[in-house]
This record gives structure tokens, C-alpha cells and sequence, in this order.
């Protein structure tokens, strides 16, 4: 056993300065990490252009095997520290910045003690995206990370998890929103193998009831006409794919599906610098319906 809990008090003036808000505990596992390592840039595509988005991505690229037409469903469950610092550097945008999610792929309905999910650092190094992940049984995930139990792993993943652990227990995390949307994927092909588009439709989400498998009413924080595309490359975006975003009429967009469901769920102010097609008037969140979230991966 390992990457033991500490008891502490926690006070309303308690700060964040034994948790160090530069790069570090994760050299150890740099050469597995590299793997991750990408650029990412998001775009909005109207759910109109979406058929000839996918012909053109097909002519250049394999279909994820995993992904069916109309996508699979991804659900996460965000962490933060109760004034939301990871939030908060996200908006003002911090050079080095991190969060801590834990991802189930697949049918929330289907979600049991046994399914795996995954457990994920995803941070911003400048302008690369590292992720680093480790995967465990779902009811061994909700003991760590809510319930601040100790578990047994590989000894390679002790380092991760001991990061894991200090980052849970010395800022106080806890389950903040979920965000779950239908994902399509596409990777690149012959001279483009580190490239990888995926578009994301129906973006939702809540702030209670966090059981993958609560059957809890969930609200769209994204305009449901709206997809988002995200291109991730590990060195270089390759000229077609910006000749046909172009074509299709899409520009980059800042924006994090966290944040808005922090924003949706009136957690936190709206950022300023939010995307306009964001800012919707009230009751435009409508509820998802439940046939959305049923459908599941094909193999």
C-alpha cells in the first residue's frame, strides 16, 4: 500500500503553497508521458456541415475503430478545490495549469463497480497538452478520489498515483461537474500516424449527483447546433487539414468544456473571453434527452 492520506484541517484562509504551480513528480514518468504529449486546437463547426466535414476527414484519414457513425459517448467527472482554482487558471489563462478528471467511455447507464475508467492529469505546458492516465476498476476510483482510500498498483504507476494523491488531499479536491458529449475520431494515416480529429457533438452536463450511472438529468452546455472539432498533432498540423477547416468555414476557438459547465451550472462569472455563440439567454440550456446518452461504442 501506498500514497497514504494525511489527515489535515482545512480553514477559509488555507493556501495552495505546498503544491508547487510549476511543472513537477512527473519526470519519473516523462518517457511514458511523451506519448501524450500534443497540440490541440478546437474549433465550433455548425452540426449543418458536420456530413462533409466526416467525407473529407475519410478521404485522408481511418476511422477510429472504436468510433461508430454519430459517435460514442464520453463522460467526465471534473475535480477541483472548492474556490475552483483550476477553473480560475484555465480563465486567465496560466502558462502551466492542470486538472484532474476521471473518464468513463462508453454508456453511463452501463457504468458498474467493475467498468474501467480512466483517471487523468491533463495539463498545459505552454502550448502543449500532456495527459497522463492510469486505468482502474470504477468503484477503486470513486474510494480513492472521494473517499481518500489508499489502493494497490503496478509499481510503474506509483509515481502517478502518489501525484495524484498529494494534488487530492493537499488542495481539498472534489467532484465539481461532469461533462459528457458524442464523440466521432478520426487518425491520420501514412505520413500523418501522430494526427488525430475528433468531433463532439451535443456537449452536456451537471453539477450533482455524480454516479456515472444516476440516470441524473443532464442540461447541454454547449448550443446544440454547435459541434466542437479538436485536431491534435504531435508536431505539426498537415496543410490539408487547414485548407479544408477553411473550406468549411470553422475558426479556432478558446473554450473548455469544463469551464463552460462550471459556467452553465452559474458556479463561476462567464468569462469575458468566451466564445459569443456561448452566451445563450436563459432557459436555452435544455435537458438532454435520455436516448442520448444510451447509445454506446461499437467494436
Amino acid at each position: 500500500m501506498f500514497g497514504r492520506f494525511r489527515r489535515r484541517v482545512h480553514t477559509p484562509s488555507a493556501t495552495y503553497e505546498d503544491v508547487p504551480t510549476q511543472p513537477s513528480g512527473y519526470a519519473q514518468t516523462a518517457s511514458r508521458m511523451h506519448a501524450f504529449n500534443r497540440y490541440e486546437i478546437k474549433y465550433f463547426v455548425d452540426e449543418l456541415r458536420v456530413p462533409e466535414l466526416r467525407d473529407e476527414l475519410a478521404a485522408h484519414m481511418d476511422t477510429d475503430p472504436y468510433s461508430p457513425h454519430g459517435g460514442y459517448p464520453v463522460t467526465s467527472l471534473y475535480y477541483d478545490t472548492p474556490d475552483l482554482r483550476f477553473y480560475w487558471e484555465k480563465i486567465e489563462g496560466l502558462r502551466f495549469r492542470r486538472k484532474l478528471r476521471m473518464r468513463l467511455y462508453g454508456a453511463p447507464s452501463a457504468c458498474t463497480d467493475d467498468t474501467p475508467v480512466q483517471i487523468e492529469i491533463k495539463q498545459r505546458v505552454n502550448r502543449v497538452t500532456q495527459k497522463r492516465r492510469t486505468e482502474l476498476p470504477y468503484a477503486t476510483a470513486v474510494q480513492w478520489l472521494d473517499h481518500r482510500k489508499e489502493i494497490d498498483c503496478d509499481a510503474s504507476q506509483k509515481p502517478f498515483v502518489n501525484e495524484v494523491t498529494t494534488l487530492v488531499e493537499n488542495l481539498d479536491l472534489r467532484p465539481i461537474v461532469t461533462t459528457g458529449y458524442l464523440r466521432e475520431a478520426f487518425v491520420g494515416r501514412d505520413a500523418d500516424l501522430g494526427l488525430r480529429v475528433t468531433i463532439d457533438h451535443k456537449v452536456h452536463g451537471r453539477d450533482r449527483d455524480f454516479h456515472f450511472a444516476s440516470g441524473a438529468q443532464n442540461r447541454f452546455i454547449i448550443p446544440p447546433k454547435l459541434a466542437i472539432v479538436e485536431v491534435k498533432a504531435n508536431e505539426r498540423v498537415p496543410y490539408w487539414i487547414t485548407d479544408l477547416l477553411a473550406r468549411v468555414d470553422m475558426s479556432v476557438i478558446r473554450v473548455s468544456k469544463y469551464c463552460q459547465s462550471v459556467q452553465a451550472f452559474g458556479l463561476a462569472p462567464r468569462s469575458a473571453l468566451g466564445a459569443p455563440e456561448l452566451i445563450m439567454p436563459a432557459g436555452a440550456y435544455d435537458t438532454v434527452p435520455d436516448d442520448l446518452l444510451e447509445s454506446s461504442p461499437s467494436a
